[in-house]
């Protein structure tokens, strides 16, 4: 059982739930950055927790099936075909042998993830089946001809669930980081309610937020431990919050941390989208 990848898109990836315990030789933990969307993708099809699944972003992808298969695709709202036909995105899909599937660009969001039954059956690394787009850890970036092969397909897929609705404001939650002494007096009380725009080099390292400057005191620190989450304060005073990708160190003072409910939306942000921080 296989796919084929006719074109991959801008980006497309392979992801699960990441590869963990490896920060302490600087190897970060990677995994699908919309983990929710990966995980709703994963059930509909009848995937073990773990499956790896196809993250694409903001352009689709283009399959060929080997033989049927049952998929999903979930993440960012986009257009399914199977070769002319629509399908639906949410819910499980029959797709017979031979059949061309087009994920199309994302029209709300960024990220679309695509499960098929018996997840993608390629060699892990390190314990994980993840690209890590920092260090290049892992199955590298899909490419035009590559055939995935498939796993066995397990239990029944599970009936469409309810489409989770994202607000139509993004608000992101921040609780003081290690060295929020770092922040300059009033700066914690000013970040409630301010809004930035989200900075076009955002990628799967980090979301960077462009907007009032956050000042903190001068100088740097030793390279230290770095968290999914983590919220980086650089000279500039623009915030950077870390996300799957992030180096596992850093110099600049993490002044906050995103609440972990949060940071499936940063996947699905776009250049240029407000969003509000509330702080603690």
């Amino acid at each position: 059982m296989s796919v084929e990848v006719l074109d991959p898109g801008p980006l497309s990836t392979l992801q699960d739930l990441g590869r963990t315990g490896w920060a302490h030789l600087g190897v970060a933990r990677a995994g699908a950055l919309d983990r929710g969307a990966a995980a709703l993708a994963r059930r509909l099809v009848g995937g073990a927790p773990d499956d790896a699944v196809v993250e694409t972003t903001i352009g689709g992808i283009v399959l060929r099936t080997g033989r049927a298969v049952t998929l999903a695709v979930t993440g960012a709202r986009c257009d399914v075909r199977v070769g002319r036909h629509q399908v639906a995105h949410g819910a499980p899909v029959t797709v017979p042998a031979g059949a061309v599937v087009t994920v199309g660009a994302a029209l709300v969001g960024v990220r679309s993830y695509v499960a098929v039954a018996g997840g993608i059956d390629v060699e892990p690394v390190l314990g994980s089946r993840s690209t890590d787009t920092l260090a290049w850890v892992g199955p590298p970036r899909l490419a035009a001809g590559q055939v995935l092969a498939l796993g066995s397909p397990g239990r029944w897929p599970e009936p469409p669930a309810a489409v989770v609705v994202r607000p139509r404001e993004a608000v992101l939650r921040l609780r003081p980081g290690p060295r929020a002494d770092w922040l300059a007096p009033g700066a914690w009380a000013a970040l409630h309610g301010t809004t930035y725009a989200v900075a076009p080099d955002s990628d799967r390292i980090g979301l960077r937020l462009a907007g009032p400057r956050v000042e903190r005191r001068a100088g740097e620190l030793p390279s230290e431990g770095m968290v999914l989450g983590a919220v980086q304060l650089p000279p500039s005073g623009q915030p950077v919050v870390f996300l799957a990708d992030h180096p596992p160190t850093g110099g600049y003072p993490v002044v906050a941390v995103v609440e972990d409910a949060d940071l499936d939306l940063c996947a699905q942000l776009r250049p240029g989208d407000p969003v509000v921080l509330r702080t603690a």
